[in-house]
């Protein structure tokens, strides 16, 4: 091509208008969400394709109204505004957090809010085969088992009424496949757009009732920074704006969820009652994939991430283990005792609470380092696991003859050279089986990374059993023959070693 024309057409590309709804070079709007709870809020059709609900669609919508691209930002759904305290310029952070979540006044407190953009209220749900449940009265006298999320509205009103009775989850699909089951609950409360949905599922049908009225009406708003007020201001006026001129209405009757709470929250925001020319809109389904084989690579794609965090994270953790034990053993009193209680303090919390430190706390003391989730993941582990294998080592190095230090040193070798070149050694073989113990259940705590924006095997596991119910079993089985698959080759490893080095099986946790 003539350098004349190319110098033309890189022109015509800078100069041309931005895309309908968006700015020149328009920033992401990144909000914050939990696919494992369904939805309506936000699911999948097709388990290759792309995440639909009508909080998917609103967030477009808001993205498109302040010229920004709508970037979802996948976490468990407790710990969601908990991303809002994250260091603005962290790679990960979020702006807003868009999940259906109630207008509370402890979360209002610490961040803000905008305008109600839904209005909702508490449904009961039973089975349709449970004629003793006609009403909110039947729950208490009857003693029934109330399937509920944890952390939400739902959960405190239920708590508060029914004590004794509450049982919580973290995920919304659970508890209807509680009821549907007869297993874990015998009803269930949960907000009435996701009452809509299951009920009307496919999956379900014939399975469920709306019993009694709504109860306890409240509003989902978005949560934001409270320094953030130019953002919040968009975020009002785009949500007055979509109610007053039926944006929001055609949105919402698609899933099934405009009501006529949803006209009085259109006449107290606006003034009005949004226009009835919305037209008729063609109800979402639910479909599903039918078939294991499109999930498989989603699946395998996860396991990678869990290989990924066990073998980064575990060398970490074998390293800082032999320091530790090494320490406690020959080192003097100003390093045995830190390590001592570094030890017990590890050993003595659980991961969870210690990522959720690494990930949310820490941030807040050093505002100036943008930590990235799969950084801490791996740091997180290799903390956790070193105390273990610090154990490990330590009961490897006491069973090592003293006479073996004292040849060592007698032979003039320097404390260093001495436990470098014999005692750790020597100890690694006795502590080969224990070790190869802790590398496996490795695999499985990567779970707990899942609180910190981490996909791996067993959340991409709640995420696709959500989408894909009637693969239940099938889902599972894939999931533990992938845990399997990663885990026993580490076994038959440790036992050629054992066998080589003449050590015996044993277990440390």
């Amino acid at each position: 091509m003539n350098r004349r024309w190319l110098l033309v057409a890189v022109a015509a590309l800078a100069l041309a208008p931005p895309a309908i709804g968006q700015k020149k070079g328009a920033k992401e709007l990144r909000w914050g969400t939990d696919p494992t709870g369904g939805g309506p809020y936000i699911y999948k059709d097709d388990p290759n394709g792309f995440y639909v609900g009508f909080e998917v669609e609103f967030a477009e919508y808001l993205a498109k109204k302040l010229g920004r691209t709508s970037t979802p930002v996948e976490a468990e759904w407790s710990t969601l505004p908990e991303l809002l305290d994250k260091p603005r310029a962290g790679e990960k952070g979020i702006d807003i957090v868009l999940n259906g979540y109630e207008a509370r006044d402890d979360l209002k407190a610490k961040y803000a809010a905008t305008v109600p953009y839904y209005q909702y209220r508490l449904q009961l749900v039973a089975r349709k085969d449970d004629e003793a449940v006609t009403g909110w009265p039947d729950l208490g006298p009857q003693k029934k088992r109330i399937g509920v999320l944890e952390g939400s509205v739902a959960f405190d009103y239920c708590n508060k009424r029914y004590p004794g009775q509450v049982v919580p989850n973290k995920d919304v699909a659970t508890m209807f496949n509680a009821v549907a089951d007869k297993t874990h609950a015998d009803v269930t409360v949960q907000d009435n757009p996701a009452c809509v949905f299951y009920v009307s599922d496919p999956q379900y049908k014939d399975k469920f009732k709306l019993v009694d009225d709504g109860r306890q009406p409240g509003a989902y708003v978005i949560y934001l920074r409270k320094d953030d007020k130019e953002l919040q201001y968009e975020l009002d006026n785009a949500i007055k704006e979509g109610l007053k001129d039926g944006t929001l209405r055609k949105m919402y009757k698609k899933y099934g969820i405009w009501n006529a709470d949803q006209e009085w929250l259109c006449k107290e925001l606006t003034g009005d009652f949004p226009p009835d020319d919305a037209g008729t809109v063609e109800r979402a389904g639910r479909g599903g994939a039918g078939t294991l084989w499109p999930l498989i690579p989603q699946l395998v794609k996860a396991a990678g991430m869990t290989i990924f965090l066990a073998v980064a994270s575990f060398p970490l953790a074998m390293l800082a283990g032999v320091v530790i034990a090494v320490g406690r053993v020959y080192g003097p009193g100003g390093v045995r005792v830190p390590f001592a209680v570094y030890v017990e303090v590890v050993r003595g919390t659980p991961l969870l609470l210690q990522l959720y430190f690494l990930f949310f706390i820490l941030p807040k003391w050093l505002p100036f380092i943008a930590f990235d989730p799969l950084f801490i993941g791996v740091l997180g582990l290799a903390i956790n696991y070193a105390a273990y294998e610090a154990e490990n080592y330590r009961a490897g190095i006491l069973s090592v003859p003293r006479g073996q230090m004292e040849a060592a040193l007698a032979l003039g070798m320097t404390p260093f050279t001495a436990i470098r070149t014999v005692i750790v050694p020597q100890a690694a073989r006795v502590v080969i089986p224990p070790v190869t113990n802790d590398f496996i259940a490795l695999f499985k705590d990567t779970s707990v990374c899942s609180v910190i924006l981490i996909t791996e095997l067993t959340r991409k596991y709640n995420e696709l059993y959500n989408f894909n119910r009637d693969l239940v079993v099938e889902l599972a089985f894939l999931t533990a023959g992938l845990y399997l698959l990663m885990s026993y080759p580490l076994a038959v490893l440790a036992r050629v070693l054992e066998r080589r080095l003449g050590t015996a099986s044993g277990g440390s946790r």
